[in-house]
């Protein structure tokens, strides 16, 4: 396995489950970052509060089930990206608007979608040398759910 991917040491045979782990497990950091920012800015009530809580709390679940299923290891579930740093923060290491230590991508995508942000490109898939499938993205992310092309 290429180095910096999440490693299923006690599982060979888990094949892409750990790298499909740590992207839920991204996804559902990143809402619970975007939860705590519009908690503070007191942007929902307590019901919409509590389900959200509940629903990060079974998701959380579930990934931890899937671990234990395929024999992978919660603390493996990062991929180091080297100068870009980690996918994911050390446990507890990051707070939404606080500052941290270690960047992260989780730390930037929080930022980047707090913020609004714009990408636009191509892009091209294919095997064996042949282009198979082009797209062209236009990619808004932000926080807001109305919010215009830029």
């Amino acid at each position: 396995m290429p180095e910096g991917l999440p490693a299923a040491e006690s599982k060979p045979n888990a094949g892409l489950a750990p790298l499909i782990l740590t992207l839920v497990e991204l996804i559902r950091q990143l809402l619970e970052a975007q939860v705590i920012r519009q908690i503070e800015a007191d942007h929902l009530s307590e019901t919409q509060i509590n389900r959200a809580a509940e629903s990060l709390q079974a998701l959380e679940a579930q990934v931890l089930q899937l671990c234990e299923i395929l024999d992978v290891d919660p603390s493996q579930l990062n991929i180091d990206l080297g100068e870009a740093g980690k996918l994911l923060p050390d446990k507890g290491g990051y707070y939404p608007g606080q500052p941290c230590t270690q960047g992260s991508i989780l730390e930037l995508l929080d930022r980047l979608i707090t913020t609004g942000v714009a990408v636009e490109g191509a892009l091209d898939l294919g095997i064996a040398g042949l282009d198979l499938i082009h797209a062209r993205l236009l990619l808004l992310l932000t926080t807001h759910p109305r919010a215009q092309r830029p």
